[in-house]
């Protein structure tokens, strides 16, 4: 009797350590599938930025400024609850070279520029949101 309490109390114990590192790994891989979705950004849209004020500390876009070489991309990432945009020219003379459209919370933007030339940006819902990509 005591040997089959101890050959059944084995097999539980091993079953338990088998389910417990098939969980593990589990959750391990979709950690690991989460990290992949993460996107590396050159400009920032911060939390708050959808209400005025972000422009008086220069914090609409992080960094509001940025220079590239010709050829380069730069990728936008609306980080904020609300909806943005990345739109070329200013709020009250919009120039059309490029427009991302409204942004969802954490969706990116990736534009190439080509050119050499300074390129003003802002968003068409927050007209206070203005940025610039000086493309070299």
């Amino acid at each position: 009797m005591l040997k089959k309490i101890t050959i059944v109390g084995t097999t539980v114990m091993i079953i338990i350590i088998i389910i417990g590192l098939v969980i593990s790994n589990s959750s391990t891989a979709e950690n690991f599938e989460e990290s992949e979705l993460i996107i590396q950004a050159d400009v920032i849209m911060p939390t708050k930025v959808s209400r005025p004020g972000c422009e008086e500390i220069d914090r609409c876009y992080i960094p509001s400024l940025i220079v590239v070489e010709s050829g380069k991309q730069v990728t936008w990432i609306n980080e904020d609850s609300a909806f943005h945009s990345v739109t070329s020219g200013f709020y009250d003379a919009p120039t059309e070279l490029f427009d991302s459209g409204h942004l969802d919370p954490f969706e990116s933007y990736t534009l190439t520029f080509d050119e050499t030339g300074t390129y003003d940006y802002f968003c068409t819902l927050h007209p206070w949101m203005e940025g610039q990509v000086i493309v070299e």
